[in-house]
Order: C-alpha cells, then sequence, then structure tokens
C-alpha cells in the first residue's frame, strides 16, 4: 500500500510559488525518507502539506489511497504526527505540555509512561515540574518529540528536531527516534543524517531535483 501518493501539487503564497508541480510517492515498506536542499527551498512547506497544516493551490494528495481534504483532520493528524523545528509548547510546565495528549483523548494521565519517555532523550525527572519558559531550544525540542510520539504515530514528520542539540543529545535523539515503529520523514541539513538516509528527496525552489 502507498502511504503518501502526491499528484502535480502546487502550493502559492499569493502570487508567489512555494512547491511546483511535485509528484512523489511513499510506500509502506519505506520505513524512513529525508528531505534536504537549500534553505528556503520549501521543504518545511512540503511537511506542513503533508501534516494537512498548508493546503494547496492544484494537484493531489492522498493518504493510503483517500484524499487528504475528504479525512478527519483530528484523526489524521494523531496518525500522521508533525514535529516543528520551533516547537510551540502548551501550558506552564513541562508535565502541563506532556498531559496535552492525554487530556484531548480524555485519558488519565500515564506519569510512568512518560518518565520513560523523557529519560530516553536525556532527559530527567526534575523536568516534568520546569517551565516552559525555562527551557532551552533543544530541550524544547525533545519534549515537543516526546509530547508526539506519547501515542505513536503511523507518520512521524519531523522538521530539524535536531538542529539546536549538541553532539551527545544529538546521537541520544536520532537514537530514539530510530527506535518508533512509525515511517519517519524528516528534513536536516545535518550532513551526517543525510549520509545514513535510507531515502533521501532533494527540494531546491519548489522543485524536487532529486529522488534517490
Amino acid at each position: 500500500m502507498k502511504i503518501f501518493e502526491m499528484r502535480h501539487l502546487t502550493v502559492r503564497d499569493g502570487e508567489k510559488e512555494i512547491l511546483h508541480d511535485l509528484s512523489f510517492d511513499l510506500d509502506e515498506n519505506v520505513e524512513s525518507i529525508t528531505i534536504t536542499g537549500p534553505s528556503g527551498g520549501g521543504k518545511s512547506t512540503f511537511l506542513k502539506v503533508l501534516s494537512s497544516l498548508q493546503d494547496f493551490a492544484s494537484g493531489e494528495l492522498l493518504y493510503k489511497g483517500k484524499s487528504l481534504r475528504e479525512l478527519d483532520p483530528v484523526q489524521y493528524r494523531r496518525e500522521v504526527s508533525y514535529c516543528f523545528q520551533q516547537p510551540v509548547l502548551f501550558g506552564e510546565t513541562v508535565r502541563d505540555c506532556l498531559n496535552f495528549p492525554f487530556e484531548i483523548r480524555k485519558l488519565p494521565f500515564d506519569e510512568a509512561k512518560v518518565l520513560e519517555r523523557l529519560s530516553e532523550v536525556n532527559l530527567s525527572e526534575d523536568f516534568m515540574t520546569q517551565g516552559i519558559s525555562k527551557l532551552s531550544g533543544g530541550e524544547k525540542q525533545r519534549v515537543a518529540l516526546v509530547r508526539n510520539i506519547l501515542f505513536a504515530p503511523s507518520v512521524l514528520l519531523l522538521d530539524e528536531v535536531t538542529s539546536g542539540l549538541d553532539s551527545e543529545n544529538k546521537a541520544i535523539v536520532r537514537e530514539f527516534i530510530q527506535k518508533q515503529k512509525a515511517v519517519i520523514v524528516e528534513v536536516t541539513h545535518d550532513a551526517a543524517e543525510i549520509e545514513q538516509a535510507q531515502h533521501l528527496l532533494y527540494i531546491e525552489e519548489g522543485r524536487m531535483v532529486k529522488h534517490e
């Protein structure tokens, strides 16, 4: 089965064309695909389209054979989860933020599960009471990543989620990502991550110029 089928998709911002006539398939047997290319080329817009956070002017996008425009957006975003490069964290504390996925599902907060996931990205139990405003950029990225995988999605869209990390924590987060039972679609400029990519997609000036 194809997870995504994109046909001649174009995205515009007013008169400006952000993505031009993209066609792309992602099969369910592909574990991960890495997207790279120059800054401002349309990579983040590509992820936002896949996440249904960005509409498109023309073309077609299917998820598991169904048009994205016909799917319930709430259910879709539970299956296809998007982690921003500069994440927005909810609430006053890390606990508030990580309670959000439970709250919207009307489920009790599973503290043991949350603490286990935090430890996997090198964040201690003390972070639960840490104020959101006091977190570093790298800490925010890791908290947001944990929030996105507490209820395992089918597809995880990652927009440079290791960009704010030192080499030690970057390695820890890479291992954490690779353990997830989801198809990974990620944007990166990191040379090591590009070199290790299972499949590489190159986007420049809104066009897909290389697909390996």
